[in-house]
């Protein structure tokens, strides 16, 4: 897929351009990813505008590359399902994400590492199309972007960056999310994103294209208009698959009702399990199974 070919970004607009530039270097790899980032890119842009002629053009050869794209991706779930789309773009947000993550861990501060951080960042923005961001998601957007920033800026002054999360007073190991997941210094906010040159670049593999289950096939997605930003789903959090309608009747081996909190955040802890053991960390896939376990027999939660 080829993308868009667009006169120069009007200053207004300038700060679309990191999901334009996303959206370039996945043009090839993953039409998904390109098409979200530009219609994100858009969105932004339209509530950027000053209205001017060389702004209205710009914008206009930006929908109607969106509006082609959609045409002849009509038969991708992951373009005309929010859905598919969310699933997709948060898998491979994630990806790249614990990527960098072990990267930095294990001192490995390439520039893959710093653009694997950066893109995640970028990419949780262009989740929030589809409705506010969960905790874990936000915790790993703050943390990306000050990640980024801060490996870009020890190497750019010749200092030696410190792996993992920066450790805080009275914290001897740093700060870690349920998920397993770092959550960033209170600092993060004083760091802004790093300018990554245009050849920065990470080897990871796409995501595979999203089955949606049969249960969410006649989900009906509301269809993004680009003059009203950020569309979210019909009644968000009420939607559910048929399959939850008898959480509330599900019981332990020891008598114990489970709700549909409760199964939820079970299903979660088995993702980051999962996750986890992708990128063969096995203690933090063993931490969440372990939790899984323990909610789906007891009802209780570990700490």
């Amino acid at each position: 897929m080829s993308g868009p070919v667009l006169p120069p970004t009007p200053a207004p607009l300038k700060s679309i351009q990191h999901y334009l530039k996303i959206a370039a270097e996945h043009d090839q790899r993953d039409p998904v990813v390109s098409y979200w980032c530009r219609l994100y890119a858009l969105q932004t842009g339209l509530k950027l505008s000053t209205k001017t002629t060389e702004e209205t053009n710009f914008l206009m050869k930006l929908m109607d590359w969106l509006e082609s794209t959609k045409k002849a991706l009509h038969d991708n779930e992951a373009i005309t399902n929010n859905v598919a789309a969310q699933a997709h773009l948060e898998n491979w947000a994630l990806k790249l994400f614990m990527y960098a993550d072990k990267n930095d861990r294990n001192s490995n501060f390439e520039k893959s590492t710093i653009q694997s951080f950066y893109t995640a960042g970028l990419l949780y923005d262009v989740i929030t199309t589809f409705g506010d961001l969960t905790e874990e998601a936000v915790q790993n957007r703050k943390y990306a972007k000050w990640k980024a920033a801060y490996i870009h800026n020890c190497l750019k002054n010749g200092e030696t960056p410190v792996p993992g999360p920066m450790k805080q007073e009275g914290d001897d190991e740093g700060s870690v999310s349920d998920s397993g997941v770092p959550t960033p210094p209170a600092s993060t906010d004083a760091f802004g994103f790093p300018s990554v040159p245009s050849s920065f670049s990470s080897n990871i593999t796409p995501p595979k294209p999203v089955n949606i289950p049969p249960e969410r096939k006649n989900f009906v997605p509301v269809e993004p208009n680009p003059y009203n930003p950020a569309p979210i789903p019909t009644n968000p959090g009420t939607e559910k698959p048929s399959s939850f309608e008898n959480f509330n009747n599900l019981k332990t081996e020891g008598g114990v009702t489970l709700n549909l909190e409760q199964m939820t955040k079970a299903q979660k802890l088995i993702k980051w399990a999962g996750s986890a053991l992708n990128y063969d960390d096995v203690p933090t896939t063993v931490m969440n199974l372990r939790k899984a376990l323990h909610l789906l027999t007891t009802g209780q939660e570990l700490p």
